[in-house]
């Protein structure tokens, strides 16, 4: 049987909470709906996808190499509200509680780590024995699926609540580009949350057409500085705008790409993933946040658990052993 390794992107997950849940907070009045949230996904996560190996990847509080490349790059976001930077502590500490893995890397985003751990992980010499699904509501991270290789996405596509398993096929249909292009189409559209500019007056639909006639960006490149007869079919606007715009469309793309080599290491049988719901740790830590409906969702309410009667049974063999 295919085994499979889940590689959740840890921020984009408690952002995507944050934002979509109602305030909540912990018994000790600290905020926790994201914390909530992400925990959610996981018990979702292993429910429905049935990981056997499962790994967390977090972006880490510094500049990446995207940064130093271009200065404006992410300049526009806001600071991080207060509530959300204790949330990702509280994560940090389920996710270390739980015993899963987590993956980051100096200098570079969780989109990276988790783009070089899926091509690790494809690559090796189990490539057969293992598919690889990424679960983020980052659609940036939508260019590494690959139905050859056995990349998907589970993406939330509305709130949080509803998400879909997506190979190559659902990505074209729900981002309107297939993976393979994705890098190119941002390069020449831009991408305002990442606050780069692509080629200025480039839309969508142009975007869109001029992959569809020339494939990638530089066979754009290549026959608008050949004058070809496709380039003369083109409207003169659209040229001279590519023209303009060819080394911003470079940095674009550069800044576009998530890299696959980031100094990260897979460590599969550290990621294989054991009886959570079972685990004394993980449940006393639900029961400290107080997210009661999540004790009640794996069956922690109103019983011990796995480890508790292990132990129960340990003493009593014991006592019997001394009779």
């Amino acid at each position: 049987m295919k085994k499979r390794l889940v590689l959740i992107d840890g921020h984009a997950i408690i952002h995507r909470a944050y934002h979509a849940l109602p305030p909540l907070t912990t018994p000790y009045g600290a905020p926790a709906q994201a914390a909530y949230g992400f925990v959610s996904i996981l018990l979702r996560v292993i429910d429905e996808l049935k990981p056997t190996h499962l790994a967390v990847c977090f972006d880490l509080p510094e500049a990446t190499f995207r940064h130093t490349a271009y200065i404006a790059y992410q300049a526009q976001r806001p600071s991080a509200d207060e509530d959300l930077v204790s949330q990702i502590v509280l994560v940090h500490e389920v996710v270390g509680v739980s015993g899963i893995p987590v993956y980051t890397a100096s200098g570079f985003e969780a989109d990276d780590v988790i783009g070089t751990l899926a091509q690790q992980a494809v690559q090796s010499k189990r490539i057969k024995e293992y598919d690889v699904v990424i679960v983020t509501g980052d659609k940036d991270i939508m260019q590494l699926v690959d139905d050859k290789k056995g990349i998907k996405v589970f993406a939330p596509i509305k709130g949080i609540a509803n998400a879909r398993l997506l190979e190559e096929k659902d990505v074209l249909e729900y981002v309107g580009i297939s993976p393979a292009k994705i890098v190119d189409y941002k390069a020449l559209i831009g991408d305002s949350s990442d606050n780069y500019p692509g080629v200025s007056g480039i839309g969508p639909k142009t975007a869109q057409s001029l992959l569809e006639k020339f494939g990638t960006l530089e066979e754009v490149y290549r026959n608008v500085k050949g004058k070809t007869e496709k380039v003369k079919s083109l409207p003169a606007g659209v040229v001279k705008k590519l023209e303009e715009g060819e080394e911003s469309a470079k940095m674009s793309k550069y800044l576009a790409t998530i890299v696959t080599d980031a100094p990260v290491t897979l460590n599969l049988e550290r990621c294989e993933l054991g009886r959570l719901r079972e685990d004394k740790d993980f449940v006393d830590k639900l029961k400290e946040l107080g997210f009661k409906s999540l004790l009640v969702r794996i069956g922690a309410v109103g019983r011990k658990t796995a480890n508790a009667k292990r132990q129960t049974n340990k003493k009593n063999k014991d006592q019997m052993e001394l009779i």
